[in-house]
């Protein structure tokens, strides 16, 4: 089996980075020959989620590659075992998938559970990657605006930077995407 590589996009919200992220797998599919996988961590709570989880399966029927299709929202490594070194998986997002895992139970959000927490998210990510041939994580950059005054967001940020910090040391390639624009910020494309 080829080696496997991690691929994180990263952006603001509507940045453009998941439309991105499809592409780039695209691309990886069509070289490799490998089956496209979109691993959906989106759960319809309101509308508006309901609204953007129908254009995200809209663009996957309306594209010309076919895609398999995981809802998965909390505990992605138990998903791990379907895949193989001949499968390109697409994971948006891991904003959302933090969330969900934050709040699936009724835990109080004390060390214990915040650290075992990151580790399901970081482990199910890892997990999914040592089978798969490439993974292309999406995530958001909620981190640039501070992060005062509640305690909640505050713990939900530090958790994600840790996160994203975790992911882009084992990238080999990692894009900011900026109004559509994607920015190598690691590694080198061809």
């Amino acid at each position: 089996m080829a080696s496997s590589s991690l691929i994180f996009i990263t952006g603001g919200v509507r940045s453009g980075k998941s439309s991105f992220a499809e592409r780039k797998a695209v691309e990886i599919a069509r070289k490799t020959g490998c089956q496209l996988n979109y691993l959906a961590t989106g759960v319809p709570s309101d509308s508006e989620m309901k609204e953007r989880i129908e254009k995200h399966q809209r663009d996957r029927d309306s594209a010309t590659y076919r895609w398999k299709t995981y809802e998965q929202s909390v505990q992605i490594g138990k998903i791990a075992d379907d895949f193989n070194g001949e499968d390109v998986i697409l994971l948006d997002c891991v904003t959302t998938l933090l969330n969900n895992e934050l709040f699936s139970s009724e835990q109080v959000w004390d060390e214990h559970f915040l650290e075992t927490v990151k580790e399901n998210v970081i482990t199910g990510i890892t997990s999914i990657k040592n089978r798969a041939r490439t993974i292309i994580v999406v995530s958001n950059e909620v981190l640039n605006e501070p992060l005062l005054g509640n305690e909640l967001v505050f713990t939900y940020g530090r958790l994600l930077g840790q996160i994203h910090q975790y992911l882009v040391k084992e990238a080999e390639l990692v894009f900011l995407v900026e109004a559509g624009i994607p920015i190598v910020m690691k590694g080198v494309t061809q």
